[in-house]
């Protein structure tokens, strides 16, 4: 490495966010750079470690030590060739990612991990201001048509890499623009929609052809269609069947899911003019917003943003602990206590807490019943057994209240049934884990229409796995 005492020189800094009382009042990004020489200081504490655990954590195997020591040497250019190898997406990663790579950093044995998710945004920007970025048009045609159906990061990349193969790509996605999920799931403060149309742009130059607003297996474009005019397929739709509640009261006006709430602040914030009789709008509201995840979490900073009254966070599970649990220990993942930039922003956070009525006025909740619940250990149970706290109910008052409680599987009408793949126990779409080939010839699938909820980083790699067994079918 360049400086191989920089570890011991600085400490871990990472990105500033914008002060509370200004990005409150929109939807700008929250996170601001590093200039190039506080960069530079931060990837000289990437240590020469014999083995890179970072690359073991990074499902995409990115190649973090070697860009470290280039950012180090201000060799940009050649940072962001290696960046380029491995990952498709880097700009979205760069911002969204929760950097499983730097938790399986070495440094972070006994000190704080290398800014790795930081440094790899910091490349990115620096490729797109310098023009390192560029279409890049196959120079040969293979003359085979495949399909990729859905562009969150799983199709998105998929569909980069089969163009770059040489092959004649169609992206289909239903809604009015790509990004899945990242276009419509997560808000501007964390990712400005410019960064998805910067990459579009550059895909539509290398001869990707996007076809938005065509609801694949439906009227628009029937699968035995499908079937027929092109060489293979690739499923990317997703896992977008929400998980809900079926307890008292869940009929009431004033109850979303969160991508309900979620797409439409989107859309709002594209300039998009929503029906006044369709508005979520959380000003002058008290908001409750059930589930702990990030999701959870945008909802809050949406909400907050929205001029809501009051915001409240509640959690089935129990608070995280700060630090590692003992069984997930380093190099793997751990769950851990995260304060996001939204929580930042004004929440009150409850956990183990058990929603169990929503209560209304003239069809209108105002009332959310709850308890506390507890965990415990049962000999014999492998994990622990949750039941309800006596005596221990109470009430919130809530005028909105958005379920951001996770995904199940993906819709099963539609696509998927007219294809007539096999799907798992789950719901989910049976595939061969090497080459992303489901039980109907030719057509194959990737990200979490397979796999199920996930990391937009294990997307990214599933898209590029899929396109890969594609390119070898295609050969044969």
């Amino acid at each position: 490495m360049g400086d191989p005492r920089g570890f011991l020189k600085f400490k871990r800094i990472t990105f500033a966010y914008r002060p509370v009382c200004e990005r409150i009042k929109d939807y700008n990004e929250v996170a601001t750079l590093h200039t190039e020489d506080k960069t530079k200081q931060q990837a000289s504490r990437c240590m020469d470690c014999g083995t890179p655990f970072c690359n073991w954590g990074c499902p995409l195997g990115n190649y973090i030590p070697e860009w470290n020591d280039k950012i180090y040497r201000g060799q940009w250019q050649e940072a962001f060739v290696l960046l380029n190898e491995t990952a498709n997406l880097p700009e979205i990663t760069g911002r969204v990612c929760p950097a499983p790579c730097e938790t399986a950093c070495v440094l972070g044995i006994n000190d704080s991990a290398v800014t790795v998710k930081d440094n790899e945004l910091a490349i990115i920007e620096k490729a797109f201001k310098e023009g390192y970025i560029k279409p890049n048009i196959p120079a040969v045609r293979t003359g085979k048509k495949v399909a990729v159906i859905g562009s969150g990061p799983a199709g998105m990349t998929a569909a980069a890499q089969l163009n770059k193969a040489g092959h004649a790509v169609t992206l289909f996605e239903k809604d009015d623009r790509i990004g899945g999920f990242t276009r419509y799931g997560i808000p501007d403060f964390k990712l400005d929609k410019s960064i998805i149309e910067r990459r579009r742009k550059i895909w539509e130059a290398e001869g990707i052809n996007i076809k938005t607003a065509v609801n694949v297996g439906g009227a628009d474009f029937p699968a035995d269609k499908l079937l027929k005019d092109f060489d293979a397929v690739c499923i990317s739709i997703g896992c977008r069947v929400a998980r809900d509640m079926n307890i008292p009261g869940r009929q009431l006006s004033g109850i979303y899911q969160a991508m309900q709430y979620l797409e439409q602040s989107n859309r709002r914030v594209a300039g998009e003019k929503i029906p006044a009789d369709k508005v979520i709008d959380a000003k002058g509201k008290n908001v409750l917003v059930i589930g702990g995840g990030d999701t959870g979490a945008d909802c809050v900073g949406t909400a907050n943003r929205q001029g809501a009254k009051c915001v409240t966070q509640i959690e089935i599970m129990p608070r995280a602990s700060k630090n590692r649990p003992v069984d997930q220990p380093w190099p793997k993942y751990p769950f851990v206590f995260k304060i996001s930039s939204s929580h930042e922003e004004g929440v009150e956070r409850q956990w183990e807490i058990a929603t169990k009525e929503f209560v209304g006025e003239n069809g209108q909740v105002k009332i959310v019943k709850c308890s506390r619940v507890l965990w415990e250990k049962v000999l014999g149970q492998p994990r622990l057994v949750m039941k309800e706290a006596q005596g221990s109910d109470f009430e919130i008052d809530a005028d909105l209240v958005v379920m951001a409680m996770g995904f199940t599987n993906p819709p099963k009408n539609g696509l998927l049934e007219d294809l007539k793949v096999a799907l798992d126990d789950r719901g989910n779409v049976v595939r061969d884990a090497e080459t992303g080939a489901t039980s109907v010839s030719k057509v194959f699938s990737a990200g979490d229409v397979s796999r199920g909820p996930s990391l937009v980083v294990w997307a990214i790699m599933e898209g590029r796995k899929a396109a890969e067994g594609i390119n070898e079918f295609l050969k044969k």
